[in-house]
C-alpha cells in the first residue's frame, strides 16, 4: 500500500504522536468501560485516572520540540493532502490546549466523570437536586473555556468551534431561524392530513430483550458490520459509539422492553457513526487525520442511516420478516403498520425519541438555553423552568417530571457545552447527501428494498469517510457534493415524505 507520508519532518511528528494517540486510545477505553461495565463505586477512581490522562495527553501535545516541529512544518511548501492536514489538524489541537491551563483539563475531567454519575441517579429517581450543583460547576466550567479560547463575538463561538470548526453562532442562529419559520406551518399541516399518525398500537407491545437483540444483529449483519471482527454491539443507559481505532469501533445500544423502534432506530444511528470510522483509509492509522472530521458531519452519518434508510417504507419491508420471525405479536401487523410506526408524527418531550419533523425543535430549545448559561448569568436553579417554558412555546407540550425534561440528555454532565447544535447540522445534511447521493445511486430505494448496501457505503466512503480530518469540515462538504450545508433540502425532503 502507497504511503501517503513521505515528508521527513512528517513523519518525524507522527513517530512523536504516537504516544499521544496510545494516551488517546486508553483514555476511550476507559469512558467505554465506564458506560457499560464499570460498577457505580469506580467513578471516583475512574475519573482520577481520566483526569491525570488528560494532563499527560496535554503535556505531550505541548512539549517545546513537538510543537517545534509542527511550526516547522507549516513553513515548508509540497506538502501533499495528507501532509496538509496532518498540520492543520495538529496546529488547532495545540492552539486548543494551549489556551487550557493543566489544572483546569484536570478540574473538566474529574467534575464531568462524577458529574456523569449524578445525572445517572438524578435520572433514575427524578430528583434534580442531586444534579444541580454539578451542572452549576460545568456552566461555570464552560464560561472559563471560553475566556481561555477567546472569541469572535460572544463566547458561544468559542464552544461552538470546539466541536464543529469554523462554525460561529450568527450561523446558527439564521439555521433556526429558517427552520422554525418553515417547519412550524408544516407541522401544522402533517397533523392536520393526517397520513402518518399521532400514535400506534406497536408503542406498547412489550418486547422480551433476547428477541430485539436478534433483529438488531439481524439488522447490523445486512448492513454489512464486522461484529467480533472490529466491532461490538453492546448496551447502555445511552446509545453511542467509541471508536478506539480504524479497527476497533464499538457501539451500544439500549433496551427498555417495550416501543422497539426505540432500540432498532438507535442501533440504525450508531451503526452510521461507526461506519464513517470504519471506512476510514487504513493508511491514516496511528495518525491525527484519522477519524471523523467533525460532530456535525458525524451526525450526518447517523442521521443519513436513521432517518433516510431505517424511516423508509423500504427499510420497513425488509425488516418485517424478522420482526415477525422474533416478536409474536407483529402476526397482528403489515410491513405498512411498522412503517407508519416509525415515522409518527407529534410533538413529544424526549429528544432522542422525536420524530423527524419536530426534532429540529428540540436542539433550538437546548441552543437558546446554553447562550443563556453563558450569556444571561443563568444558574442551574434557572433552567428547569426556562426549559419548561421554551418547549411550550416549541411544541405546545410542559413536561411534568424532570426526566422528561432537563434531565434527559447526558450531554451536560460530559461539559459539552456548545455540542447539540452539531445535531441539527447533521438531521439537515442527512438529506442534502441524500439528494446528491440520488444523482449517482437513481435506484436507492430499490437497494435498500433488497439490502444492497453496498453501493450506498462506497458513496459515503468515497464523498466523505476516506477523508478523515484532512479538511476542515466546510471545505470537505465543497469537495464532496459542491456545496455548503443548505437547510432547504430538509424542507424538501419532509414535504415529499410526509404531504
Amino acid at each position: 500500500m502507497e504511503q501517503v507520508f513521505q515528508n521527513e519532518t512528517i513523519k518525524e511528528i507522527l513517530a512523536k504522536y504516537r504516544r499521544i494517540w496510545a494516551i488517546n486510545h486508553a483514555q476511550s477505553v476507559l469512558g467505554w468501560d465506564m458506560e457499560v461495565n464499570m460498577p457505580k463505586e469506580g467513578i471516583l477512581e475512574r475519573s482520577v485516572a481520566q483526569g491525570e490522562l488528560s494532563v499527560l495527553s496535554q503535556e505531550f501535545l505541548l512539549k517545546p520540540d513537538f510543537v517545534e516541529l509542527v511550526e516547522k512544518a507549516k513553513g515548508i511548501e509540497g506538502l501533499n493532502e495528507y501532509e496538509r492536514g496532518v498540520v492543520r489538524v495538529l496546529d488547532r489541537s495545540i492552539r486548543i490546549s494551549k489556551a487550557f491551563p493543566p489544572e483546569f483539563l484536570r478540574e473538566m475531567s474529574e467534575i464531568t466523570s462524577q458529574a456523569t454519575k449524578a445525572w445517572e441517579e438524578a435520572k433514575k429517581t427524578d430528583d434534580y437536586s442531586k444534579f444541580e450543583p454539578w451542572l452549576d460547576k460545568i456552566i461555570d466550567l464552560a464560561k472559563r473555556a471560553a475566556e481561555y479560547l477567546g472569541y469572535e463575538n460572544e463566547p458561544y463561538d468559542a464552544l461552538l468551534d470546539l466541536f464543529e470548526e469554523g462554525l460561529r453562532t450568527r450561523e446558527v442562529e439564521r439555521m433556526f431561524e429558517k427552520l422554525e419559520k418553515e417547519l412550524k406551518p408544516l407541522l401544522e399541516k402533517i397533523m392536520e392530513e393526517g397520513k402518518v399518525p399521532r400514535e400506534h398500537p406497536l408503542e406498547k407491545e412489550k418486547y422480551e430483550k433476547e428477541q430485539m437483540e436478534k433483529v438488531n444483529l439481524w439488522i447490523l449483519e445486512r448492513f454489512g458490520f464486522p461484529l467480533g471482527v472490529r466491532s461490538r454491539l453492546d448496551v447502555s443507559a445511552h446509545p453511542f459509539t467509541t471508536e478506539f481505532g480504524i479497527r476497533d469501533v464499538r457501539i451500544t445500544t439500549r433496551y427498555e422492553g417495550y416501543d422497539f423502534r426505540r432500540t432498532i432506530l438507535s442501533t440504525v444511528h450508531e451503526f452510521g457513526h461507526a461506519l464513517y470510522e470504519l471506512q476510514q483509509d487504513e493508511r491514516f492509522m496511528f495518525s491525527p487525520i484519522a477519524g471523523g472530521v467533525s460532530l456535525g458531519i458525524h451526525e450526518s452519518q447517523s442521521r443519513f442511516w436513521e432517518n433516510i434508510i431505517g424511516r423508509s417504507r423500504e427499510f420497513a419491508e425488509l425488516i418485517y420478516p424478522v420482526l415477525k420471525e422474533n416478536l409474536p405479536f407483529m402476526a397482528n401487523y403489515t410491513p405498512e403498520d411498522v412503517y407508519l410506526y416509525f415515522n409518527i408524527v407529534r410533538p413529544d418531550f424526549i429528544r432522542t425519541e422525536a420524530d423527524v419533523v419536530t426534532y429540529n425543535f428540540h436542539i433550538l430549545l437546548r441552543f437558546k438555553l446554553e447562550r443563556m448559561m453563558l450569556n444571561e448569568g443563568v444558574k442551574a436553579k434557572d433552567l428547569p423552568e426556562l426549559w419548561n417554558e421554551e418547549m411550550e412555546r416549541l411544541l405546545g407540550i410542559r413536561p411534568k417530571t424532570y426526566a422528561e425534561g432537563i434531565l434527559q440528555d447526558i450531554h451536560w454532565a460530559h461539559g459539552t457545552i456548545g455540542y447539540f447544535p452539531t445535531y441539527s447540522i447533521g438531521t439537515l445534511l442527512a438529506s442534502q447527501l441524500y439528494y446528491h447521493m440520488k444523482k449517482d445511486i437513481p435506484d436507492f430505494e430499490e437497494k435498500v428494498t433488497k439490502a444492497e448496501f453496498e453501493p450506498i457505503k462506497t458513496w459515503l466512503r468515497e464523498k466523505i469517510h476516506r477523508w478523515g480530518s484532512i479538511y476542515p469540515p466546510k471545505e470537505l462538504l465543497k469537495k464532496a457534493i459542491g456545496e455548503g450545508l443548505n437547510p432547504d433540502y430538509f424542507i424538501r425532503w419532509v414535504k415529499e415524505k410526509y404531504l
